[in-house]
This record gives structure tokens, C-alpha cells and sequence, in this order.
């Protein structure tokens, strides 16, 4: 179990399906009430990636996820900005390979945050592991619209290959649905982070329950 502030939640190995809410490629959303949904349902991690807003209104809306998620044993994690995960309270940031150093986050963080770092290469796996990363989010796994700036293709061979080289919990992203969702997980993967395939279908909490069968 990970002990973070004064709390027990799951092992990062168990976040099958890890959710990231994007109010900004998904405006037609009600954030809160969309956690709430999913909470319910069963989501394993939630992750609020806020990229134009101003700091004050992204600071808000964090603090109230940390409280509805923090009530729920749910771990949530701050998309690239250090410093709202830490002044909200949440369980962790999510980092990409040009945002902050992790090892100045965990500086700033200190030993008890999750910290997870994106990868798209064997060389770059290693180099997060060496420097204390406590997950990977690998990918793109496959073709994906919910990011612009998106890296060389992994595929799952491309998985396998990072999988072999690390023995961190690896969160899968790029592409993934029900399709493909268990494929995912037998080329290595711990778990699978989803945007649209949750957050643009019409039954979420129906979506996030035909997930959880198809990881389980």
C-alpha cells in the first residue's frame, strides 16, 4: 500500500484504469460531477490535466478533487505543475520530459509524493528510474487525438521493450479502449491511462464498468 498523507491507497501496481480529466479538450464537462461518477463506478487513479487556465482557477478546481478523492481513498495526481499538486494537497504530479526535473520536484515534494514521469523510450525508462520515479506513463501506445504534440509511436512492441527494461508500474496512454485495453496489459503494462474513451462516451459510469471487466 502507498502511505501518503496520513492516507492508504492502493498500490500503484493495482491502478488498472487510470483516468485523466481534461476539462479543456472536454469542456461540455462538469469536472466534479464527472469525479463523483467515477468514483462510483470504480476508477483506480484520477489525474486533472488543466494546461490554459489561470494557476487560481486550476488551484481551485484541485482542491476541490483532493477533498471528493482524498474521501474516497482515490489517488489523484496533478498533471505537470508541481506546485498546485503541492499547494492543494494532492497525492502526486505527473511530469513530462520537459516539465520540471523530477529530482527538483521531489525536492519540492519531498519523499512521500507519487511522482510519475512520461517515457517513450528504453533510455528514457532507465533515466527515470534512476532518479527515483515511483511510475512510468508509457507512450503513445497507439494513435491518439487528445494530445497534439505526441512522440514516436510505441505499439505494443514498443511496450514489451520498456516493460523488459524496467521494473516500474507502467501506465499505458495513447489510444486505448476497449478493444485494445487488454492487449495492453499482456505486453507489460500495470495499467491504462484513458481520456476520450471515457470522458467522450455517453454512459460514463457504464464506459468505466466495461474497462474494469476488461482489465480485471
Amino acid at each position: 500500500m502507498v502511505k501518503n498523507k496520513n492516507r492508504i491507497i492502493s498500490p500503484i501496481k493495482n491502478w488498472r484504469l487510470y483516468l485523466i480529466i481534461d476539462p479543456e479538450l472536454y469542456p461540455q464537462i462538469n469536472v466534479f460531477e464527472v469525479t463523483k461518477e467515477a468514483i462510483a463506478a470504480g476508477i483506480s487513479a484520477v489525474q486533472l490535466r488543466v494546461k490554459q487556465a489561470p494557476s487560481r482557477d486550476f488551484f481551485h478546481l484541485a482542491s476541490q478533487l483532493t477533498l471528493l478523492l482524498q474521501a474516497a481513498s482515490i489517488p489523484f495526481i496533478i498533471n505537470d505543475r508541481v506546485d498546485i499538486a503541492l499547494a492543494c494537497g494532492a497525492d502526486g504530479v505527473h511530469l513530462g520530459q520537459q516539465d520540471l526535473p523530477l529530482e527538483v520536484a521531489r525536492k519540492i515534494l519531498g519523499p512521500n509524493k507519487i511522482i510519475g514521469l512520461s517515457v517513450n523510450t528504453v533510455a528514457e525508462a532507465w533515466e527515470a528510474e534512476k532518479k527515483g520515479a515511483d511510475y512510468l506513463g508509457v507512450g503513445p501506445i497507439f494513435p491518439t487525438s487528445s494530445k497534439k504534440d505526441i512522440r514516436n509511436l510505441l505499439g505494443l512492441s514498443g511496450l514489451k521493450k520498456i516493460r523488459e527494461a524496467t521494473s516500474l508500474p507502467l501506465m499505458a496512454i495513447g489510444g486505448i479502449n476497449l478493444d485494445n485495453a487488454a492487449a495492453v496489459l499482456q505486453a507489460g503494462a500495470d495499467g491504462v491511462a484513458v481520456i476520450s474513451a471515457i470522458l467522450g462516451a455517453a454512459n460514463l459510469s457504464l464506459q468505466i464498468k466495461k474497462f474494469l471487466q476488461v482489465l480485471s
